[in-house]
């Protein structure tokens, strides 16, 4: 494809689509597909083309197999800019999601000596200082080795604020930190070239401000120019280009997005544990919406195909009383399950494959439009359940940023056209279900 300003991997889900909702509501047309596809052709308008995966809960071994073919067939794209993007609280592990691993695999592929990183995104409300990794929640800012839930996470819980520490237990690349100090001075440019002229590594770029992301911009298309095109990071690396994009011209005016106005019946999975989403369920059943507990040590066990279709009754049984339903499988870490699930082997993954094949039988049976996912990993396994081959942005949602309402296509007719939201288990207001339901932007 010519004129193609950025090609990216997601490493889950719900973080694929936040890439394509801060491209696409600000006039950079963005196809997401759910895996290397046979052709691009209808999306030839866009200039921007993502693949949505599951790198954020796999092992380096997959990684290994896997992000190799990925980034050569991103890289075949010849676009400005290739990113590996990760989650913004940068959640990870030696052993799971495994950041350093995809950076080495990307680094080797695009052979540049350096690949820089952006992680913080003050639109999400993350920030960088000094290295350093700190996120809001509930209206107050954590370093992200104190924040609430994200040093609670039950699979790779962050303990470590510092990313350059973070980092070298995942790879032995060095770790250079672009400081706001140093980003904000007149001679950055010079600086930064010092600090990587004849050097193997990764480059760390501190944003903590709208200043200082108009700065991060400007190095990374600099550095793209000067043969470091493969990047890594948050959804933070398109909101800097974006300003650096602008600046030259590059990209067309913010386009309008009408809402789509209200459906009568909405389903959602969510096999998400965080607390927002708690309390978005909580909201959502005590306004009209039936909850629906699901066990998740039956949905991947021995009596799965059971559990499965009893959920699917139950789900059915709301929706035609003319109720939208929520199908969830924890209310808030006080009910996560998760040390029970991971003495099954596979059993997250089959968890999320088996609430996607729960909501795909309710779309199914039940006609439905719009639909929900809730978790980013859980989205990464379901959504495949529901055939669906690519996403387009349908409705950005500005004031909780990462969770739009998409559009989805594909050749299987009942889920071609289907209107979808895929959740972190952290975004979003508590009315978020409602919000979805009600097809309004605020």
């Amino acid at each position: 494809m010519s004129n193609l300003l950025l090609s990216y991997y997601g490493d889950d889900f719900t973080g694929s689509t936040d890439v394509m909702e801060a491209l696409a509501s600000n006039g950079v047309p963005t196809a997401l597909f759910l895996g290397v596809p046979s052709e691009i052709e209808r999306f030839k308008d866009c200039r921007a083309i993502g693949i949505a995966g599951t790198s954020r809960s796999e092992t380096p071994q997959w990684m290994d197999e896997h992000l190799t073919p990925v980034f050569t067939w991103l890289k075949s794209l010849d676009a400005a800019i290739c990113h590996y993007k990760v989650c913004s609280t940068f959640d990870s592990s030696p052993k799971v999601g495994n950041i350093g691993r995809a950076i080495e695999i990307g680094k080797a592929l695009f052979a540049q000596s350096v690949v820089p990183v952006v992680v913080g995104a003050p639109q999400l409300k993350r920030y960088t200082a000094f290295g350093h990794l700190f996120a809001a929640y509930q209206g107050q800012v954590f370093r992200i080795d104190r924040h609430p839930v994200m040093s609670r996470h039950p699979v790779t819980p962050m303990d470590e604020a510092d990313l350059t520490l973070h980092l070298s237990k995942q790879t032995p690349l060095p770790v250079s930190v672009v400081d706001l100090a140093t980003i904000r001075t007149a001679d950055a440019d010079a600086r930064i070239d010092a600090l990587t002229g004849g050097k193997e590594g990764i480059l760390l770029l501190d944003v903590d401000s709208a200043e200082t992301q108009a700065a991060a911009g400007h190095q990374l298309w600099r550095l793209a120019s000067k043969g470091n095109a493969f990047v890594a990071g948050s959804s933070g690396v398109e909101y800097a280009l974006l300003d650096a994009w602008r600046n030259e011209g590059l990209i067309d005016e913010k386009p309008e997005f009408a809402p789509p106005g209200k459906v009568d019946r909405l389903a959602v999975v969510s096999g998400s544990v965080s607390p927002t989403t708690e309390r978005q369920i909580r909201r959502a059943t005590a306004d009209s919406f039936d909850g629906i507990d699901l066990d998740p040590l039956s949905l991947v066990g021995e009596s799965a195909e059971r559990a499965l279709d009893a959920a699917v009754a139950a789900g059915v049984a709301s929706l035609k009383a003319g109720r939208s339903v929520i199908l969830h499988t924890a209310l808030g870490p006080s009910a996560d399950r998760g040390g029970d699930i991971d003495r099954i082997p596979g059993a997250r993954h089959r968890l999320g494959q088996a609430l996607g094949t729960i909501l795909r039988r309710l779309i199914e049976q039940e006609n439905l439009g719009r639909a929900v996912i809730a978790g980013g990993d859980t989205s990464s396994h379901a959504l495949k359940e529901l055939r669906v081959e690519a996403l387009t942005t349908l409705l950005p949602l500005p004031q909780t940023p990462g969770s739009p309402l998409c559009t989805a296509h594909g050749s299987y007719a009942l889920t071609n056209g289907l209107q979808i939201a895929l959740k972190g288990g952290q975004v979003g207001t508590d009315d978020y279900f409602a919000q979805i339901r009600d097809g309004r932007g605020s």
